[in-house]
């Protein structure tokens, strides 16, 4: 008896690595698979033609329905995809073309009119810091209160979880932080 236990643990261990091994090759193209349109993280691929008509100095695609923030630099050769959190409705959720015009490290938090209506017990003002919603670096859009940041609550990425911000892992933030220069362009679908 024990036998069969210890064979059927080890098949299944055995088959669920090999599926591990063939369903994670990287990002694919949706024509890579025939009818797949996402791959084993539920990222769509994006190609940034179809959403700019040129790169100027890089652009950001953020994927609201596969919660991931696409980049790409200047001249198309380096394109990375991020996590991220997205809104938690479609009415938080503000779509169409805007560009960073501000980076902060270190952004306090001051919460919106509307989001101390929905839960009255949120602070006035927040600083910097551990507790900050903002995590460790911000950057903002020409649409007011609208941002890209990281998070301290790594729960959140994933998962419709913002009040319309785009929120990325506190690590990744600062990674993109570093190669965004202000002005870039910036598409949320």
């Amino acid at each position: 008896m024990t036998d069969i236990r210890l064979n059927r643990r080890a098949a299944l261990i055995g088959g669920a690595a090999a599926l591990t091994t063939l369903a994670t090759p990287g990002i694919l193209q949706a024509q890579d698979l025939a009818g797949a349109r996402r791959n084993s993280s539920s990222f769509i691929v994006q190609n940034w033609q179809d959403h700019f008509d040129r790169l100027g100095s890089g652009a950001i695609v953020c994927d609201t329905g596969s919660r991931a923030l696409h980049y790409w630099n200047s001249d198309g050769s380096d394109y990375r995809v991020y996590p991220s959190s997205v809104p938690m409705t479609d009415e938080l959720t503000r779509t169409g073309y805007t560009k960073i015009v501000r980076k902060k490290v270190g952004p306090t938090w001051t919460p919106t009119a509307n989001m101390r209506a929905r839960d009255p017990s949120l602070p006035d003002f927040m600083p910097a810091g551990e507790n900050n919603p903002l995590g460790t670096h911000a950057m903002y859009l020409t649409w007011p209160a609208y941002l890209i940041h990281g998070t301290h609550d790594t729960r959140k990425i994933g998962r419709k979880s913002s009040s319309g911000c785009i929120g990325l892992y506190n690590p990744k933030i600062a990674e993109l932080f570093a190669i965004t220069p202000i002005g870039m362009q910036v598409r949320v679908i």
